[in-house]
């Protein structure tokens, strides 16, 4: 699996006008497209090329405003009335492994069985089962919109000791500095708003609690983009850091990963995804005050 950790893109360097390898992370062939300015100056009487400045970018802009087919909870819960059917055996093989869910849960460091984790948009309870190779099934909660979703949930015998409730990411059912580990994989590309979402992840982790959002990226070929605005959210890398940023976490980092048959190619706009997570600091609810839920 491709995978490399940076903690905001705003720490890039460049060396000897060349891009970094992978960002200077191992495991990654992505290249940043960078823009240089470059200048001239004379010494000992030859012309040597200087870097005034650089401009990169980790990720492609995205469209602003743009209706996209799902990203709606209406939507997003008749799409997945039918996906539910094959969402397993289909869709989890080729774009979102075992393999993947479980490098992409490293950063919510589940090192205690005693943790109290909620899996929001846990559907099928495909990452719970990454989860509770961790932590006790008796201190997990599976939250989702969809029915169709968390009845497959319900039929896999591992999670049986598990809760498992219908819910909105942007109105969770839980109370303030009440749970040790926010998790959720799939699901913050169909929420119509993101922020909302990862203050709410704030609100209900404990001091010291982590937030592990893993989603897809906004691709960079233009074809792949076209499709990413139509269908549903592909945030940028950038945008993940910032709503993070936003909501009060600290520690904020972003892991990159996708399938091994991917290998990090992103300049053909295959759809890579990344891992994020960031570090409540503070009790209570999130600095960012947004108001009441339209």
């Amino acid at each position: 699996m491709a995978s490399c950790i940076l903690s905001g893109a705003e720490n890039l360097t460049l060396l000897k006008g060349k891009h970094p390898n992978g960002l200077g992370f191992l495991g990654s062939s992505y290249q940043p497209k960078c823009n240089l300015q470059l200048g001239f100056s004379s010494i000992d009487g030859r012309r040597r090329a200087k870097i005034s400045s650089a401009r990169c970018s980790v990720s492609s802009s995205r469209p602003a405003s743009q209706p996209r087919f799902i990203q709606h909870k209406k939507e997003a819960f008749w799409f997945y009335r039918f996906l539910s059917i094959v969402y397993d055996h289909v869709i989890n093989p080729g774009h979102w492994t075992e393999d993947m869910r479980d490098e992409a849960l490293e950063l919510a460091e589940l090192y205690d069985s005693r943790m109290k984790v909620v899996d929001v948009g846990g559907g099928t309870g495909f990452t719970t089962l990454g989860i509770i190779k961790h932590v006790d099934p008796k201190n997990v909660t599976i939250l989702d919109q969809s029915p169709h979703q968390l009845d497959k949930a319900r039929q896999k015998e591992a999670l049986k000791e598990c809760a498992i409730i219908e819910g909105d990411a942007e109105d969770l059912p839980f109370p303030t500095d009440s749970v040790d580990r926010y998790i959720s994989a799939g699901s913050i590309e169909y929420w119509p708003d993101p922020q909302r979402g990862i203050v709410e992840a704030y609100r209900i982790l404990k001091l010291g609690g982590r937030a592990c959002i893993i989603g897809p990226v906004y691709p960079t070929f233009w074809l792949s983009r076209f499709f990413a605005d139509v269908w549903m959210l592909f945030p940028t890398e950038e945008e993940y850091i910032e709503w993070f940023k936003n909501a009060g976490f600290k520690d904020v980092k972003l892991k990159r990963i996708g399938p091994k048959w991917y290998r990090g190619v992103r300049r053909h706009g295959l759809i890579m995804g990344c891992s994020v997570t960031g570090v409540k600091r503070e009790s209570g609810e999130s600095p960012l005050k947004l108001g009441p839920k339209a």
